[in-house]
């Protein structure tokens, strides 16, 4: 019996090295490549001539010649779609940047289409007004207009359904490619290990909360903090690398992509410091969760539900603050414990793989998409928003004395 055809869209490509998306596609290949006819679309820009090829494991490549992220996104999963029309039976989409074409799709093609929503995309801080108008207006059309419609967060979830009175699907993200590491052959490398830390890593933007992290420990100069990003993308990130680098307990590093490196710095840390204030479920959240760190995090809904509501959260510099000065080691232990049982159980990528595998055999067998308008009638506009919107191992001597 021939495989059906399924073609991931909206990465930057395989082999991943970028981000959520590009690691999701990495593990959908690995775990259910054998089960169908998987295709990844990559940008061009992204991987040079010489590094391309045909196919990677089971999955075969298409090289689109634009950039899979910011504005070139809309025309990139665009010209992905149109191309996945020859031959793909299901459209799993990553992102809302190309959504304007799935109304066609659907009328005038019997393709199947599963779309991810990512998040709230249009209420981060980066985007300008005209870019926010489209992608609020986008991810309408590609909840609509999809088959089956994917939330990985169950306070994503409840806005899709008060928004669009449609039952999305919850899917998180994997964590067990992390790999623990005690650091003792490496740390020549990273001088700063040789001291307990606190560590955070995520793209340097406002919504990240990053400028609240570094103000407080700035005025905690008894506590070292570590922080990778890519600081000089934006004047936002160099005003704030230029502001902090002189503090000697805070040490600023470039993004690190190198998968063995990252995990040897921050399973060595004392805590995760996590900011994110928007999104879903964010992938180095539950990474750090699978390494077993203690978490503290900005407190939004997204980040309590990824957390069982069992981490430390705050909103503010003065509760990051008063949180690490109050803690005992103790506690903080026992939090780095239950964060670690909450990602082996929920956050490993087998059960993702086989959660997407399930939806494609959804998406190619039902006729009609699920719905909630009953119940989501029952709220009114503002009650919606508020719901979906509510933001948007240990080294002793960092609690030495408690």
């Amino acid at each position: 019996m021939k495989k059906k055809s399924v073609a991931i869209i909206g990465t930057v490509g395989v082999p991943a090295n970028y981000g959520g998306f590009e690691t999701l596609a990495e593990h959908l290949i690995e775990h259910i490549g054998n089960r169908y006819d998987l295709h990844v679309y990559c940008s061009g820009k992204k991987y040079a001539k010489e590094e391309r090829k045909e196919t990677y494991k089971n999955a075969k490549l298409h090289y689109i010649p634009l950039d899979a992220n910011g504005v070139q996104s809309i025309p990139y999963d665009t010209w992905s779609i149109l191309h996945a029309l020859f031959f793909a039976d299901v459209l799993l989409i990553l992102g809302v940047s190309g959504a304007w074409l799935l109304p066609f799709v659907k009328l005038f093609t019997n393709k199947k289409i599963i779309i991810s929503i990512d998040g709230i995309e249009w209420k981060r801080n980066k985007w300008n007004m005209f870019a926010k108008w489209y992608l609020f207006w986008a991810e309408g059309l590609a909840v609509k207009y999809s088959h089956i419609d994917i939330s990985d967060n169950e306070a994503i979830q409840d806005y899709t359904a008060q928004r669009y009175s449609t039952l999305s699907r919850i899917i998180e993200y994997g964590a067990d490619h992390t790999i623990p590491s005690d650091g003792h052959a490496d740390r020549s490398d990273y001088p700063f290990m040789a001291n307990p830390y606190a560590f955070k890593v995520c793209r340097i933007e406002p919504e990240n909360n990053v400028h609240v992290v570094l103000k407080a420990f700035s005025e905690m100069p008894e506590y070292r903090l570590v922080m990778v990003g890519n600081w000089n993308n934006s004047e936002y990130g160099r005003d704030l690398k230029e502001t902090f680098k002189e503090f000697p307990n805070i040490t600023i590093l470039d993004p690190i992509y190198d998968q063995q490196k990252l995990d040897l710095i921050r399973s060595n840390a004392v805590l995760y410091i996590h900011g994110h204030s928007a999104g879903g479920t964010n992938p180095s959240l539950v990474e750090a969760m699978y390494l077993g760190l203690p978490i503290i995090t900005y407190g939004v809904s997204y980040n309590r539900v990824t957390t069982e509501n069992k981490a430390l959260y705050f909103n503010t510099a003065d509760d990051l603050k008063q949180i690490i000065q109050a803690s005992k080691l103790a506690d903080i232990r026992k939090l780095g414990l239950t964060m670690g049982e909450i990602a082996k159980r929920r956050y490993t990528w087998k059960l993702i793989a086989d959660k997407y595998d399930g939806l494609v055999q959804e998406a190619l067998q039902a006729a009609k998409k699920p719905s909630v308008a009953a119940a989501s009638e029952e709220l009114s506009y503002d009650e919606l928003l508020n719901l979906g919107l509510s933001h948007i191992k240990y080294t002793e001597g960092f609690y030495s004395q408690r």
